[in-house]
């Protein structure tokens, strides 16, 4: 499994069946292979751009509205992966309409975040075994870097990787992701793809 920070908050993951999975897509490149999952954390533009890439026959997309659908968390199952609707929230990111994502497979725990500060479920997470866990943490629209170290260190997770880090769209703040000091951190840069 192979994943690649596109930028601000949108990232590729392609599954050892070669299938592509693009979340929160909207910044950056690498939007060239056509997409067989798309999962959306919530309706904001910066999040949203589903039609930024072709889509495979049977494109399955998965939006706030569907993972989060009557007050509970759905899950799903698509492309060999696991996937678990859970909390997101903050001053900005009504909870009745974000979600992050837990996805699940090859081994692997992933957590997308979405936009997001602490909420209480978090204290959980530490038992979910997660191996990569990609945190918002632009101090504007999100929790700080400060903040979002201090959840990493709650989540537990192998690796923290910092994304969506300013809210003027910049791909990615360098300042920001030197500030976010939690213990476990991985910086990507836009355009890099990693192994998992």
């Amino acid at each position: 499994m192979r994943i690649l920070f596109q930028g601000h908050g949108s990232l590729r993951l392609v599954t050892a069946q070669d299938k592509t999975v693009y979340i929160d897509p909207y910044a950056g490149e690498g939007y060239d292979r056509p997409a067989d999952l798309i999962l959306v954390t919530h309706m904001h533009f910066d999040h949203t751009a589903t039609d930024k890439m072709p889509h495979a026959p049977g494109c399955v997309i998965i939006q706030s509205a569907d993972a989060l659908a009557g007050g509970k968390y759905n899950r799903f199952t698509a492309c060999g992966l696991s996937i678990e609707a859970v909390p997101a929230e903050n001053q900005n990111h009504s909870r009745s309409e974000c979600v992050g994502y837990l996805v699940r497979g090859e081994g692997l725990t992933l957590y997308f975040a979405g936009d997001t500060s602490y909420f209480p479920e978090m204290e959980h997470f530490a038992g979910l075994h997660i191996d990569y866990a990609f945190l918002p943490t632009d101090g504007f629209y999100n929790m700080s870097a400060n903040e979002a170290a201090r959840c990493a260190d709650l989540i537990g997770a192998r690796f923290a990787v910092p994304i969506h880090t300013n809210p003027k769209q910049q791909l990615f703040d360098p300042e920001v992701g030197r500030a976010f000091c939690a213990k476990n951190r991985l910086i990507l840069t836009p355009g890099e793809e990693r192994t998992l």
